[in-house]
């Protein structure tokens, strides 16, 4: 009988282990979705940002590219006018900071618009970011931190560096983000086996635009 439940543990612990890998690849999936997300914004911006510093685009011409682009893909998207200027903003934001633009591609596209309207400096940026890196913050976490003023009450204290150990938050609800469903052409209402076909959809075509 003890020989039975030893190996019906040890079995337990090896299914544990297969789920842990399916767990660990999910979260690659989606983060990898996340972060072409980003560079895709950051490539407009940087278009855009190019344009309009030549006097070349303004505001009407950015509203008929967003019409533009929902003719080209009925039924996108994320690319209403106020959101490609949002992307110019961010390219302008980070453009040339080889510190911080390595880090606004491993959080999402919400996140990054709720740091770009609430900090002023280059300093609360980075703490905002590696915070969210670490800690997986959600868009209502994330805004509840910054709506308390974590970064100038951290400053006036001495637990910086408590602030960056990893909590239990490791879901993938900051990955499950709108405009990462956006991005895959999703509803908010989708199912799982959708959310999945999505992503192995785009990582192919990733893939072979990426050679």
């Amino acid at each position: 009988m003890e020989l039975a439940n030893s190996n019906k543990d040890e079995l337990n612990q090896n299914f544990d282990r297969i789920i842990e890998i399916i767990e660990n690849s999910r979260r690659d999936a989606f983060k990898a979705v996340n972060r072409e997300l980003i560079n895709m914004y950051w490539e407009i911006g940087k278009f855009v940002s190019e344009k309009v510093s030549k006097n070349e685009w303004g505001k009407s011409v950015v509203k008929e590219l967003s019409e533009f682009i929902q003719h080209k893909n009925e039924g996108i998207k994320g690319f209403s006018p106020q959101n490609i200027w949002r992307m110019k903003q961010f390219y302008d934001m980070y453009n040339g900071n080889e510190k911080l633009s390595p880090l606004v591609r491993e959080i999402t596209w919400t996140n990054n618009l709720l740091i770009m309207a609430g900090t002023k400096s280059d300093e609360a940026r980075e703490f905002y970011l590696r915070l969210c890196i670490k800690n997986n913050y959600s868009k209502r976490e994330l805004d509840r931190q910054i709506d308390s003023m974590l970064f100038e009450r951290t400053m006036l204290s001495d637990k910086k560096n408590e602030l960056f150990i990893s909590n239990n938050n490791s879901g993938l609800s900051c990955l499950r983000d709108n405009y990462v469903l956006e991005f895959l052409n999703l509803s908010e209402e989708h199912k799982e086996k959708d959310l999945r076909k999505a992503i192995i959809k785009n990582m192919k075509k990733f893939i072979l635009e990426f050679g």
